[in-house]
This record gives structure tokens, sequence and C-alpha cells, in this order.
């Protein structure tokens, strides 16, 4: 069974740091990307960041140059450092991941979400 654990957000102030974490364990195989999406209630779920296996990363337009996305694969961890928080970055947070592919089933799956708040 896989499991995607999400820890690291919280409450920070305006200006403030927060680093994500995702931790992705159980009967997972050739995992492609691993990123953050986010949501907002009464909105859609958005892409923050993703990375590959080999390290090509995207960002949101509204996040570049504030946040940085990284992974671990030796761990299947991701993570996501956030800078420069803004109030607009309060959501949720979202792990993701995806993998298979040429040779192999695709798939994907979703952590269970951590909750970002930035005051003003």
């Amino acid at each position: 069974q896989v499991q995607l654990v999400e820890s690291g957000g919280g409450l920070v102030q305006a200006g403030g740091s927060l680093r994500l974490s995702c931790a992705a364990s159980g009967s997972i195989f050739s995992i492609n990307a691993m990123g953050w999406y986010r949501q907002v209630l009464g909105k859609q779920r958005e892409l923050v960041a993703d990375i590959t296996s080999g390290g090509l990363r995207q960002y949101a337009d509204s996040v570049k140059g504030r946040f940085a996305i990284s992974r671990d694969n030796a761990k299947n961890m991701v993570y996501l450092q956030m800078n420069g928080l803004k109030p607009e970055d309060t959501a949720f947070y979202y792990c993701h991941v995806d993998g298979g592919g040429d040779s192999s089933p695709r798939y994907e799956y979703w952590g269970e979400g951590t909750r970002v708040t930035v005051s003003s």
C-alpha cells in the first residue's frame, strides 16, 4: 500500500518561510515526477511546483523566485522550501507522485494535505 505523508505546514507571518516535506512509502516503483499542488476552498487545485527524476523543475508563475523544490530519490522524498510567503499562499498543500510509463503502467498518488496559513 502506497502512502504519501506530508509535514512542515503551519502558521507563519508574511515574509516568513516554511519547508514542506513529503515521504512516499510502500510498494512504489519507477517514480517520475514528484511535486506539490495547493488548493483554496472554492477554487481549483493548482500546480505549485514539480520535479522529475532527472531534476527538471517547473513552478507556478506566482511562486517563481520564492519557492524551491528538491527531492531525494534514495529516500523517495520531495521538499518544498517556501520563502517570502504571502497571504495569497494560504492553502492546503498536497504532495503528488506519478510514475510508470514506457515499460510499466502509469500511476499517480496524492497525499492527504498539509495546511499552510500566512498571516498579514
